[in-house]
């Protein structure tokens, strides 16, 4: 039995996210910015953190840098995996938990997470994970929503209808300045944070609506929460 107080949500994130392969088009655009934002080169070791379906790792390798990826679902790893062989780059993915990552101490120049980390329900864990792994003086660097626009609202939605067990902290909390200044706290210097737009192309707002609820991992388990309550 697994001593982690959280390993049935895991268990159904990981579900959950299985079926996100799809919204990699609109994963992909942002990926290049961030991987841009954290100025990776050749030189550098990169992990993505949460990788799904490794758009930011495979972006990094075709840079020629030395990439790895980390995620909860075996299917996006998968999938991952044939991203890589398709763009014909080399990227180490594993499947892992980001709240235990799979690394040694100081492995990584650059650490990123698009989306990614934010879902772990340990912020303290998942961050000084993330810190563990990276070599001193090297980069961190991540995409969040903002809890207050449109994607952080839709997240709160959610979360009426699936509040996250105790303990648990809410995904759209890591758009919050304020409160990744005090997760990162001392342990990381030269802060900065940049706001960008991140489009959704659909053909209409039913179509969106469509998409969300087949491919966004916590909307789908909402959807199906609402067709079961609707049946009984």
């Amino acid at each position: 039995m697994s001593d982690d107080p959280f390993a049935q949500l895991k268990a159904v994130q990981r579900e959950a996210w299985a079926v996100f392969a799809p919204l990699e088009v609109v994963t992909t655009m942002p990926a290049a910015e961030l991987v841009r934002y954290a100025r990776v080169s050749p030189q550098h070791s990169v992990l993505d953190v949460g990788c799904g379906t490794g758009v930011v790792a495979v972006t990094a390798a075709r840079l020629g840098a030395r990439a790895s990826g980390v995620d909860l679902a075996p299917a996006l790893i998968e999938r991952a995996h044939k991203n890589a062989a398709l763009a014909d780059v080399e990227v180490d993915f594993r499947e892992g938990d980001v709240e235990a990552l799979p690394y040694a101490a100081a492995s990584f120049d650059i650490v990123l997470s698009q989306y990614g980390h934010m879902f772990a329900p340990r912020p303290e864990v998942a961050i000084a994970e993330m810190l563990r792994v990276l070599k001193p003086g090297g980069t961190i660097a991540f995409s969040t929503w903002p809890p207050e626009h449109f994607v952080g609202q839709m997240f709160a939605l959610v979360g009426k209808y699936q509040p996250p067990p105790p303990g648990a902290a809410p995904p759209p909390q890591w758009g919050d300045p304020n409160i990744v200044r005090q997760r990162l706290g001392d342990a990381v210097s030269d802060i900065t944070f940049d706001r960008s737009v991140l489009r959704f192309p659909a053909l209409s707002p039913q179509h969106y609506r469509k998409v969300m609820e087949e491919t966004l991992g916590p909307v789908v388990k909402m959807v199906q929460i609402f067709k079961a309550m609707s049946q009984s």
